[in-house]
């Protein structure tokens, strides 16, 4: 395939510091499923992904045991932890974030501008961890949805106060192919096995058009479909999910094959599983090699994250 933009957003917060820091608390595993250590083959086996995404070469990875969330950190849980914290978000610093246009909920005066390569996304003043439409939304009945307008920063200080980390890019690839080897999703090879949706993304026509024929416009609740092999739940679709690791599309080249942890340097963080945006007429990037990255200070309505744990 060729290049695609990625279908996050970018809002981002210049030159602002991240939120407070965020107290390390002791180790946790709670809400963690332990993922039994093995060796996979990672990457792009059905040759479908972005050159310049860097899903190839296929090469093989071995994996100590870990844990791994079996859900997205939900808007609740995240509550919780700026209840307890205090923390203040990169998107509420800079005061505004990437919301989708169909999707925004504040007056046209907040409306600041479009991202000029993904017109789709509007940054949006108040809009926020809080507010993800924008000010005249809320999270009141969506408590058990994907905390989103987190940036990398956000979701490093969140996993250190619950006694947790980031998953690398490898635990995370591996954890969604549930078992299964070379499969395109995180159940197998078909999108609808038997007429059902398995996952949460665009129907219709992007990003003017969403017929919704899986029940959502925009996030679901993170326990929503069947979970995968592992017990877990939404490794596609739904929301983007950061990884611990700098972003290079070179990288599989040079991997090493026990535990690799991501280059040691970089601008960009890695976000895998897609989104509800990612239709395959444009970014088919919820297939489980599937990779995309952004600045680590970067926040939108669709891109969220979960924790990991050493076993």
């Amino acid at each position: 395939m060729s290049t695609s933009p990625c279908c996050a957003g970018a809002a981002r917060a210049g030159s602002l510091a991240p939120g407070a820091a965020a107290p390390r608390s002791p180790r946790s595993t709670k809400g963690q499923i332990l993922i039994p250590g093995g060796a996979f083959e990672m990457g792009d086996a059905l040759g479908e992904g972005y050159l310049a995404d860097g899903e190839a070469p296929v090469h093989s990875v071995e994996l100590a045991t870990f844990y791994l969330d079996a859900t997205a950190v939900t808007n609740s849980a995240f509550a919780k932890f700026v209840k307890t914290t205090g923390y203040v978000t990169e998107s509420e610093i800079h005061g505004s974030s990437a919301v989708f246009h169909v999707a925004m909920s504040a007056d046209r005066a907040d409306v600041l501008h479009r991202l000029d390569t993904t017109p789709w996304w509007l940054t949006v003043r108040g809009a926020d961890w809080r507010h993800p439409e924008g000010r005249l939304s809320g999270i009141g009945n969506v408590s058990n949805h994907p905390v989103t307008h987190v940036s990398w920063h956000d979701a490093q200080a969140y996993a250190a106060w619950a006694g947790k980390r980031l998953p690398t890019e490898a635990e995370w690839e591996y954890a969604a192919r549930g078992g299964l080897a070379g499969k395109r999703y995180a159940w197998g090879d078909e999108l609808t096995p038997r007429g059902q949706w398995r996952c949460n993304i665009w129907q219709g026509q992007f990003p003017d058009v969403n017929t919704e024929e899986d029940g959502f416009l925009t996030t679901a609740p993170v326990k929503t479909y069947r979970p995968n092999g592992f017990g877990l739940y939404n490794m596609a679709g739904n929301v983007w999910e950061w990884c611990a690791d700098f972003f290079d599309p070179a990288y599989y080249q040079r991997s090493p094959v026990q535990n690799p942890a991501g280059p040691d340097a970089g601008e960009n963080r890695v976000m895998r599983g897609g989104s509800f945006l990612c239709h395959d007429s444009y970014c088919n990037r919820y297939r489980v090699a599937a990779r995309a990255s952004n600045t680590p200070d970067s926040a939108s309505a669709n891109l969220g994250f979960r924790c990991a744990n050493d076993a």
